[in-house]
C-alpha cells in the first residue's frame, strides 16, 4: 500500500470498518479476538515493518512514567533531563515526544532505543489484543496510518 494514499484510502473504507465494528459487537467476545489474533499474525507474517516506519513518523505514542524512566536509562540521562528535552504535555494531559517523527527513529526505520521503547510501541498496532472491540476508536485511526492495520480490517471485513 502507497503510504501517501493510505489516509485517504482508510477514510474512504470507515464506513465499511464502523459497520464491521458493530457487527464484531454483535459476536462472541473471545472467538472474535481470536480470530482478530490468527489475522493479525496471518499479515504480520508477511509485513515488513522497519521498510515502512509510518508509525514512529506520523504517531506520537503515549508515554507514561516507566517509559521516560526506562528511556533515560538507555540513553544515559536523568528522567527529569530526559523529560525536559524530549517530553511535553499534550493537550489531553499525556506525556509524549516534543517532536515527530520519533526522536529514537533511524533513517532506516530502526529505533535507537528499541529494548526500552515506551509501552505503546511494545503494543502497537494493538490488534492482537484481547477485547479488540474495545478498541474501534484506536484502530479506526491507526488503520490511517498502519498499512497492516488497514489490511487486518479489510481481511476481517470478508470473513464476519
Amino acid at each position: 500500500m502507497d503510504l501517501k494514499n493510505l489516509a485517504a484510502e482508510a477514510e474512504k473504507k470507515e464506513a465499511a470498518f464502523n459497520a464491521l465494528f458493530k457487527k464484531i459487537n454483535k459476536k462472541n467476545a473471545r472467538k472474535t479476538d481470536l480470530l482478530v489474533q490468527a489475522t493479525h499474525q496471518r499479515v504480520f507474517e508477511k509485513t515488513d515493518c522497519l521498510a515502512c516506519g509510518n508509525c514512529c513518523r506520523t504517531i506520537g505514542p503515549r508515554i507514561n512514567e516507566t517509559d521516560i524512566k526506562r528511556m533515560a536509562k538507555a540513553v544515559r540521562m536523568k528522567p527529569g533531563d530526559f523529560m525536559e528535552e524530549y517530553i511535553r504535555i499534550d493537550e489531553d494531559n499525556d506525556y509524549v515526544f516534543k517532536t515527530m517523527p520519533c526522536p529514537f527513529l533511524g533513517e532506516d526505520n530502526y529505533c535507537f532505543i528499541y529494548e526500552n521503547r515506551p509501552k505503546a510501541c511494545r503494543e502497537y498496532p494493538h490488534t492482537d489484543r484481547k477485547n479488540f472491540y474495545q478498541l474501534k476508536k484506536l484502530t479506526l485511526i491507526n488503520s490511517k496510518s498502519c498499512p497492516a492495520v488497514f489490511e487486518i480490517l479489510t481481511e476481517l471485513g470478508t470473513k464476519l
